[in-house]
């Protein structure tokens, strides 16, 4: 049996693009299946659009790997494309005293993780850089940066469809299926409700949000677990006026989250995300009772004590897929391969959430070695 194509991606994400780039290069003939209208319609674009240097990430973890070599794959991709980013810095400020060691604890992971030119500030050192800001101590990373994602995704495209690879948009993978020869059957219904059978040899499924809807489908070997996805929504904020910064900052982390951030590109400044565990697909800016913007507000004035008043509009929002519940620590991003769900040439990538934006390219490399090897 000959494949209609040698490789089909399952989502257009920047994940799933960066693939389908990576493969492309690699001579390989490839198809995007996209449930919507648009490439990174989900996570991709509805997050701080921040290129991290790599501090947070447990040493030798997928996510420090990959976000240390997508970082350095990154810079090089926007000079090649054009595609904006601002190379700002970030700093991440303690508030108080009892939180100065673990600024220390954050610097020793991040020089492991191999990332290089981060300094710790003296609260008075870092004040002189941001006279706004109020913090005891800070570390400031400047290789942190700011990327127009949608800019970033365009790009993406751009080369998949001039190196002859194809997007169907507006389809959503239903069944897949193996054929006994080997070769995947993949199911797919239009928006015209019109359903369409094609076959192919390779199958990466990084559908994102919906990685375990499709990972249910795959024809994976009995007793394989497919890892359970989470949802955490997270609102951000704009500011009206001028940026207080010209820094990213950040609080420090907490066990499942990164803080209401403040992030500014094009002229706009952004608070935000926030979590809140969700059971369904919704992107509505809840806050009717004004509770949620007074969280923020008391969360920001720990490091800007002058937020004005009334100068938080509701912005957007955006949902995580995490491998983990509520309370509990943050997972690795999974990709798994033959060695986890017994499927030859099936790679299945699951919990990719901060930093994947980041890591995108470097999976994308990834993936087209692993194939290469089969």
């Amino acid at each position: 049996m000959s494949a209609d194509v040698e490789t089909v991606i399952i989502g257009a994400g920047a994940v799933g693009l960066a693939i389908a780039r990576a493969l492309c290069r690699a001579g390989q003939e490839v198809l995007v299946i996209e449930r919507h209208a648009l490439a990174g319609s989900e996570s991709s674009s509805r997050n701080s659009q921040v290129v991290h240097a790599g501090l947070y990430y447990p040493p030798e973890s997928w996510k420090a790997q990959l976000c240390r070599q997508g970082h350095s794959m990154m810079k090089a991709f926007v000079r090649e494309h054009d595609v904006s980013l601002n190379p700002c810095g970030k700093l991440i400020v303690a508030s108080s005293d009892d939180e100065i060691p673990h600024l220390a604890t954050l610097a020793a992971n991040a020089a492991a993780n191999g990332v290089d030119g981060l300094r710790q500030l003296t609260g008075t050192q870092a004040t002189a850089l941001e006279p706004q800001l109020a913090c005891v101590g800070a570390l400031l990373s400047p290789s942190t940066s700011v990327i127009d994602s949608r800019g970033y995704i365009t790009a993406l495209e751009a080369e998949i469809v001039a190196a002859g690879g194809a997007i169907a948009f507006n389809h959503e993978v239903i069944k897949v299926s193996q054929h006994e020869s080997g070769e995947f059957v993949i199911t797919a219904v239009g928006s015209d409700d019109v359903t369409t059978r094609l076959t192919s040899r390779n199958l990466i499924a990084a559908a994102g949000l919906h990685a375990t809807q499709v990972g249910l489908m795959l024809p994976c070997r009995l007793g394989y677990q497919v890892p359970q996805t989470y949802f955490a929504k997270g609102h951000y904020y704009a500011l009206a006026g001028a940026a207080p910064f010209s820094h990213l900052i950040y609080p420090l982390p907490s066990l499942q989250a990164l803080g209401i951030h403040a992030t500014h590109f094009d002229g706009t400044t952004l608070f935000g995300p926030d979590i809140e565990w969700v059971n369904v697909f919704s992107y509505a800016f809840d806050d009717a009772d004004g509770a949620r913007m007074a969280a923020f507000a008391a969360a920001i004035k720990r490091y800007w004590p002058a937020l004005p008043d009334g100068a938080l509009h509701p912005a957007y929002t955006g949902l995580r897929p995490k491998l983990t519940r509520a309370l509990e620590p943050a997972q690795d991003f999974a990709l798994h391969t033959a060695k986890d769900h017994g499927i030859d040439r099936l790679v299945a990538l699951y919990g990719i959430e901060s930093p994947g934006l980041t890591a995108s390219l470097a999976i994308g490399d990834w993936v087209a070695r692993h194939l290469a090897d089969r």
